[in-house]
């Protein structure tokens, strides 16, 4: 081969590939961009519901003590209550054993507020009061956040699974997140008769 050949094909080499790096890079660069940006918004999202997540766990103590006063025979609810609180704490805080802990506390809580209505001195006691409808907002704000935390779980899900972002995902060890999935008991429709009995 000669000089000239040689510089032809090296030429046209350079012509044909180049093009292709200058798009390839910049496309890989966004894909992974995206890819993290996600995961971010995950953990930012995460991160609002356990916000409102600790703010329902400060409140639980001084619902606690109002209602010891009153309820001698809903000791045990206390009690679970209480354990179920501090086993939280100790559980790692983005598994799906943590948020079914939660769905749990979250059906002790709402079955501990049905029977507070069984107590007129409790259930017309001012600081009672303040603290159902504080439970009640945060209970509202953690619904809310779970939401978001699902809907950025399934946008950085469908990356992670996705082509092409899935090469990029699998390369750099993106994991797919649980969501936050209402416990069984949430599903049931409750027996309104029972409730005005």
């Amino acid at each position: 081969m000669n000089k000239t050949v040689a510089l032809l094909i090296l030429t046209i080499t350079i012509i044909v590939t180049l093009p292709i790096f200058f798009i390839t890079i910049p496309v890989l660069i966004v894909i992974y961009n995206g890819l993290v940006k996600k995961k971010n918004q995950v953990q930012y999202a995460f991160s609002g519901v356990d916000v409102a997540l600790q703010k329902r766990g400060e409140l639980i103590p001084n619902l606690v003590e109002s209602v010891k006063k009153y309820m001698d025979y809903e000791q045990t609810t206390l009690k679970d209550i209480v354990e179920l609180r501090s086993r939280i704490g100790n559980t790692n805080p983005n598994s799906t054993q943590r948020f079914e802990m939660e769905n749990k506390l979250t059906g002790l809580l709402k079955n501990l507020m049905v029977n507070v209505e069984s107590y007129p001195d409790l259930k017309a006691n001012q600081n009672m009061i303040h603290l159902q409808r504080t439970l009640n907002e945060t209970e509202e704000q953690i619904s809310a956040s779970r939401r978001a935390y699902n809907s950025a779980v399934n946008s950085l899900n469908n990356a992670i699974l996705t082509f092409p972002s899935n090469v990029l995902a699998s390369l750099y060890n993106f994991k797919i997140n649980p969501y936050f999935v209402a416990d069984e008991s949430a599903k049931i429709t409750p027996n309104l008769k029972q409730l005005f009995n």
